[in-house]
């Protein structure tokens, strides 16, 4: 369950695979961030857990208030809950600190929590004080068919990268976060050092003015190509038409556009940062410090690899696809929903009890009002629209209840 996407996607959709997905008509705010609200949530969410027959509850990303609303309102439901956090955060700026507070709360209702990288998972530990015990770490998959290596260079996305030695692609969101600044300064240095090295860079965002009057300044248009957005099914497009992958970023808990681009066969250059230094060995890519200057150095011994004929994409491409495949990933996350289905479902006591202690002495007595008002809604729903009248046709509880 998401949000609705204007404009085509609302409603319902079937997907391949048996897996339906509801878009529910939520306010969006900003990069696609819904509106909070803790009770109009509800009644849509019952109706489709119920109808559907659901069990587990898994939400994902630590800012996703749809996310936090589900946990919260399916353990008055009765459902058990699991969370996936992608995130990385510090301890001390404003932002954090309140972000924390927020998982915190919001983990308080969770049965298990899975984090992407051991960086993230004790990252996770600390800031919702969570027992050990209970976080799991298990990074994410990719489709290894989806991203498969090729030996010569498309031209259908703009200039080829074929009349030079080298060609470096960047895919990211161009804000700060992902050190767009470090590529500002990088990439000039680079060109001035390689005649034969060409960049690729896709993406949108804050920084993409940046990126045109470094590119103007430095007189590179005909070596630095911004493409813009890149849709999901033409990433692997503009991966092939490299040889070099390189990410900048100051934080990452996980890093799936590099494993993207180490299984299409680029040799990838990245910051040493988060859970970054967990994803490959060291044959598959070179880490560099956080700096512009340490970023040109690592470039510089990829691009002397490359050229020296000691990169094997293929190679790369199927050692990739068995480290990630999706089927390590499901086998570990039916362990984990095992384990929570094992639990007896957390009693409305045992909330009241678990919030009064965790959340502090003035929040958790808000909290605590806020689950009794949730308790009341749940009991008005169930008289308004019993349960009989949400189960789906031909479904065995509606059988059931039709006998």
């Amino acid at each position: 369950m998401t949000h609705a996407y204007a404009p085509h996607r609302a409603g319902v959709r079937h997907v391949p695979g048996g897996i339906k997905v509801f878009y529910v008509p939520l306010q969006v705010l900003v990069r696609q961030d819904t509106l909070p609200n803790f009770f109009a949530l509800l009644p849509v969410l019952r109706a489709i857990l119920v109808r559907e027959r659901v069990d587990i509850v898994h939400g994902h990303q630590a800012l996703s208030s749809i996310a936090h609303e589900g946990l919260f309102h399916a353990k008055a439901l009765g459902l058990r809950t699991v969370f996936t956090d992608h995130s990385l955060f510090g301890f001390a700026d404003v932002g954090s600190v309140l972000t924390n507070k927020l998982l915190r709360f919001a983990l308080t209702d969770a049965d298990h929590v899975v984090c992407v990288s051991h960086t993230a998972r004790e990252n996770t530990v600390l800031r919702a004080a969570l027992p050990p015990h209970d976080v799991s770490t298990i990074p994410n998959a990719i489709d290894a068919q989806a991203f498969r290596p090729t030996h010569t260079a498309p031209t259908d996305h703009g200039t080829s990268c074929a009349a030079y030695a080298v060609c470096i692609v960047v895919l990211s969101r161009l804000m700060y976060r992902k050190g767009i600044d470090l590529l500002l300064t990088a990439i000039p240095a680079l060109c001035a050092r390689h005649a034969d090295v060409r960049f690729v860079i896709g993406g949108d965002g804050p920084k993409a003015v940046a990126l045109e009057q470094m590119r103007e300044r430095h007189m590179l248009q005909d070596r630095v190509e911004l493409v813009g957005a890149v849709r999901q099914r033409d990433v692997c497009a503009h991966l092939n038409r490299g040889h070099i992958f390189l990410n900048t970023s100051l934080t990452e808990a996980f890093g799936t556009s590099i494993i993207e681009a180490t299984c299409a066969g680029l040799y990838v250059v990245t910051t040493r940062v988060g859970g970054i230094p967990e994803l490959l060995p060291p044959s598959m890519m070179r880490l560099a410090e956080p700096s512009a200057d340490a970023i040109v150095r690592e470039t510089d011994a990829a691009i002397a690899h490359i050229r020296a004929g000691r990169h094997d994409p293929d190679a790369q491409h199927h050692a990739v696809a068995e480290m990630y495949a999706w089927a390590h990933t499901v086998a570990r996350l039916e362990r984990v929903y095992a384990r929570v289905m094992a639990r007896a479902p957390t009693t409305s006591a045992a909330r009241f009890r678990r919030h009064w202690a965790r959340d502090g002495p003035v929040a958790g007595k808000i909290v605590c009002v806020i689950i009794a008002v949730q308790m009341v809604m749940v009991v008005v729903l169930e008289w308004l629209v019993p349960r009989a009248k949400l189960w789906r046709p031909g479904s065995v509880m509606s059988e059931k209840a039709g006998t």
